[in-house]
């Protein structure tokens, strides 16, 4: 009988320290990952000078020009995975940013003021985010399908509105556009760093805090678990998740007025690839492709991930190979979720 029960014991124990490890492996894998990637382009090149002399991957202006370019998917990626927490997920997104970059490039190079381009792209968006989550909640179409048919129109819509024969919505010889377009995301605000990076960060923490301090992040939380339990509780699942897919329209459109600053102009295509870069970067930040549980924090270090991968293969490999790499990124990070949410799954 002691025989049994010190077996028993053992394996007790032996399951509580492999808990554990895989608790610290879940906290702290996707900071590993990311030390790892900067480490390996930095060493890239050594030979044509040390790591921070100008245009090596860590050299000062790299580092400021990669904070500059992840401002889309940091505006984004953030209100996706308070969506994905829920159980949902929005593949328009790329296609809301390109419209809202349109529509606000046409607003500025029509004369309007930044205040009424921005409300008025911001409403824009407001509406996208409402349209989906009318067909998902309201007329139960699966979030894949409803949101593909929304990529497709947004899409659509901003090609509808740049003229025959342009690429853009951009300045002509007959109206320029202003040069004030590009203060928001190139005017250096602070360390080096615009407006729209620093309103990118701003917006993260508040959904931070959204997600672990206020009743939406937890209703998310509750509906991605197991929705049903979560409305015989009382908890509005229609109102709380179309309310999420209004937020992801919103911060779709912040990103397409950050894109449409940064290149003065507003180009149809310029969101192409965001839902893929926003999977990949919440899927590395840990959070359950299926819902339930997942970190709005941890998906910044993941869009950091990306936006590191995106940039340093720019300068090693031809540009057909990094979809190829992206493609790769995302099945490990698929894989990883996989590894390292199972115990929900088998729940």
């Amino acid at each position: 009988m002691t025989t049994i029960k010190t077996e028993s014991l053992r394996q007790r124990q032996q399951l509580e320290r492999s808990a554990a490890l895989r608790a610290t492996i879940k906290q702290w894998y996707i900071y590993v990952v990311l030390a790892l990637i900067v480490l390996a382009f930095s060493m890239m090149k050594l030979d044509q000078g040390g790591i921070f002399d100008r245009g090596h991957f860590l050299s000062p202006d790299s580092i400021i020009n990669l904070l500059r370019s992840s401002v889309p998917i940091l505006t984004v990626s953030g209100a996706f995975t308070l969506l994905m927490i829920s159980g949902y997920i929005d593949l328009s997104v790329g296609s809301a940013m390109s419209l809202s970059a349109v529509v606000f490039a046409w607003l500025i190079l029509n004369g309007y003021g930044f205040l009424i381009a921005l409300f008025a792209t911001l409403i824009l968006g407001t509406v996208m985010g409402g349209i989906n989550g009318y067909l998902v909640m309201k007329l139960r179409i699966t979030p894949v399908i409803a949101t593909l048919v929304t990529l497709s129109l947004f899409k659509g819509i901003a090609l509808l509105i740049v003229p025959d024969g342009l690429s853009a919505i951009k300045g002509s010889a007959g109206r320029v556009m202003p040069a004030w377009i590009n203060d928001y995301a190139r005017k250096v605000f602070f360390l080096e760093l615009p407006w729209a990076f620093w309103v990118a960060i701003f917006l993260l923490v508040g959904l931070v805090i959204i997600q672990r301090k206020t009743i939406l992040g937890k209703y998310a939380a509750a509906i991605g678990g197991n929705r049903l339990a979560a409305e015989l509780s009382g908890i509005n699942a229609v109102k709380i998740v179309w309310l999420l897919y209004i937020i992801v329209g919103v911060f779709a459109a912040l990103a397409g007025i950050s894109r449409a600053s940064y290149m003065s102009l507003g180009d149809p295509l310029s969101g192409d690839g965001m839902e893929l870069n926003c999977i990949i970067a919440v899927l590395l930040g840990g959070t359950a492709f299926s819902g339930g549980e997942g970190s709005v924090a941890k998906t910044f270090v993941g869009a950091l991930i990306i936006v590191c991968v995106t940039v340093g293969l720019m300068t090693v490999i031809p540009a057909y190979w990094q979809t190829v790499a992206k493609g790769t990124v995302l099945i490990v990070a698929v894989v990883l979720n996989h590894l390292l949410v199972r115990e929900k799954v088998k729940a």
